[in-house]
């Protein structure tokens, strides 16, 4: 099975004191690692987020499989106020962006495609880590949560860890790509937006 045709994954942030980059682990339903998320900084970005405020600096996250393979892409360029995150396939193509609004303690983002177009939201309580997605017609497709069942709740037990849930109906290639990479990266965006 392809890593994004999957319905739900795992993350888990690894916490690597004294180092500048951002660090995600991504596993299955069986508590198998599928991938990870890394954060790629140039030695003057690194000296930079000592000087200035991260929200405002720009930052890189590849999704990679196992085999190290990057399979998208998501990025910022600098910013001042609300971020445009843009999501780039495994060839570097554009796919989506990800337009953060602002909303007081109640994170909103939007999923657009390549095209500009919205296909999915991201809303909720950051404060309770309980999102829902929901598609342009305003169906609710997935959802982000700390709150697990099952077997996997019993391989973590840290805060930094959740889940993002997509409905199986959701099939258009780019459309999972780009909801799924917002998706497992919103906790990136949200840390460096604070």
């Amino acid at each position: 099975m392809a890593f994004f045709d999957a319905n739900n994954f795992f993350i888990d942030e690894k916490v690597i004191f004294f180092q500048f980059e951002n660090s995600y682990k991504i596993f299955n339903e069986q508590g198998v690692q599928i991938g990870n998320i890394k954060q790629k900084l140039t030695t003057g970005q690194k000296l930079l987020r000592m000087l200035l405020n991260k929200a405002m600096l720009p930052f890189k996250l590849e999704i990679k499989d196992n085999s190290d393979k990057v399979l998208a892409t998501v990025s910022r360029g600098w910013t001042f106020f609300m971020s445009k995150i843009s999501i780039s396939d495994s060839y570097g193509n554009n796919i989506g962006s990800i337009q953060q609004k602002f909303k007081l303690f109640k994170p909103k983002f939007t999923i657009l495609n390549e095209l500009n177009l919205p296909i999915a939201e991201i809303n909720g309580d950051w404060k309770a880590w309980d999102f829902k997605i929901t598609d342009a017609q305003h169906t609710e497709i997935g959802t982000i949560s700390k709150k697990w069942a099952g077997a996997v709740q019993e391989i973590f037990t840290s805060a930094d860890k959740y889940n993002v849930s997509i409905k199986g109906g959701l099939k258009d290639e780019k459309t999972r790509i780009a909801i799924i990479s917002g998706a497992i990266t919103i906790d990136m965006v949200l840390k460096e937006s604070k």
